[in-house]
């Protein structure tokens, strides 16, 4: 059975690394000492090394250790004998390149699918929709493919911000690009603001945190969707 957390973020404001949600995560990962980290999106341009360090810091305060995928000879192997596995956010163009680059779309598919559990943030979480097409990032880098690893019926847009009525930015708001999406491409779209994840088991999907998110569908009205929402309902 999947077991999932797809987190818009890893560091809310004012926050440390992973800091909101280490509680959740000393539940999610008790059967798991060792933890593989997917360092692929760099964010900002950070070593594999330097991103792993970082992400150490923050499982260290619930007393787990990090190995980034980096340090195996095999990542297909790292991530069949994985106990747990986390993806960090930063580019997705990069993480998917990546990601497809070194041939583990597949097998990180199927161990998820088999119950190894997965912490998704930002970039990582981006992954877990059917396709990368909603991200914010730049296309820094050109993957193979925008298909991803559909451990959710839907896309993400993480980091997800509401129109700013004193703003004097006169660029596109972010439903205004999903609206443009929905035009081409029938996939739902889930806003998840700072601070909000989904936790997955098996079928179940549902929304957790303070926040709102907003769920986009094409040819209807966009809704608000309270903590403690199934979602799986609201798609068909």
């Amino acid at each position: 059975m999947k077991k999932l957390i797809i987190a818009s973020t890893s560091t809310i404001y004012g926050g440390e690394y992973l800091d909101y949600l280490l509680p959740t995560l000393n539940d999610f990962f008790s059967q798991s000492k060792t933890i593989l980290f997917i360092p692929y999106a760099r964010p900002g341009g950070i070593t594999y090394d330097g991103y792993t360090e970082i992400a150490q810091k923050g499982f260290a305060k619930i007393g787990k250790k990090l190995k980034g995928i980096h340090e195996f000879t095999d990542p297909k192997t790292a991530i069949q004998n994985a106990t747990a596995i986390f993806t960090g956010g930063g580019n997705t163009f990069e993480l998917v390149n990546q990601l497809y680059k070194n041939d583990v779309v597949a097998v990180l598919k199927q161990a998820v699918e088999s119950g190894t559990p997965y912490l998704g943030t930002s970039a990582g979480s981006n992954i877990c929709g059917v396709t990368m097409m909603n991200t914010n990032d730049m296309p820094i880098v050109y993957p193979p493919s925008f298909k991803t690893l559909s451990f959710i019926p839907f896309n993400i847009n993480a980091h997800y911000l509401d129109p700013n009525k004193n703003s004097t930015h006169m660029g596109e708001t972010r439903e205004t690009r999903i609206k443009e999406f929905h035009v081409f491409n029938d996939t739902p779209v889930l806003g998840i603001r700072e601070g909000s994840w989904l936790q997955v088991n098996g079928n179940s999907i549902v929304l957790k945190g303070k926040l709102t998110a907003r769920l986009f569908c094409k040819n209807k009205q966009a809704v608000e969707l309270e903590t403690g929402t199934e979602i799986t309902p609201l798609l068909t």
